[in-house]
Formats: structure tokens, sequence, C-alpha cells
């Protein structure tokens, strides 16, 4: 998987989003909260990665098991998909 270009997380009024930035994302006009989790994924995880890597990055950073951490990071490698914000 890959994050799109033009996407990247700023803290808003103590909430972590992701804005689209740039040309790529001039037809975006969204704004995306995310939780911690997710905003750990995002600052940690590179341009392109897979499930397993922000599994890892799951383990590494929370008491969770592996099972469990590529559960929530294939929801939420799925969430930015769906959003517009990552492509498979």
């Amino acid at each position: 998987m890959k994050k799109k270009n033009g996407f990247a997380l700023r803290e808003v009024c103590g909430e972590r989003v992701i804005i689209g930035e740039g040309l790529e994302a001039i037809n975006f006009g969204k704004i995306i909260s995310l939780n911690e989790s997710a905003a750990l994924l995002w600052s940690k995880s590179h341009e392109e990665f897979t499930v397993e890597e922000l599994a890892d990055i799951l383990c590494s950073e929370y008491d969770v098991s592996r099972e469990k951490a590529l559960q929530d990071a294939e929801k939420t490698a799925k969430g930015w998909i769906e959003m517009g914000i990552a492509e498979a």
C-alpha cells in the first residue's frame, strides 16, 4: 500500500488530523480526524507500507497481541484507502 502524495498529519485545536496540501490534493476538501493509534501509524509508516509493518508499529508501542495488531492495522489501512488518502 502507499500513502497518496499531498496529505499531511497536523495538529489542529488539539486534534490530530490529515489534511490535503498541494496540487495532488486540490479536490480533496476534507479534514480527517485520527485517533491516537491511527495518528501514530500515519506518522511512523513509510510512504509505502504493508499491514504487517503497521502491526509491527502497534506491537512496539502498545501492549497488544500480534493478532489484534494485524486486525487493527488492516482496518486502519482499509479506512485510509476508503477515505482516499492511501491506495492499494
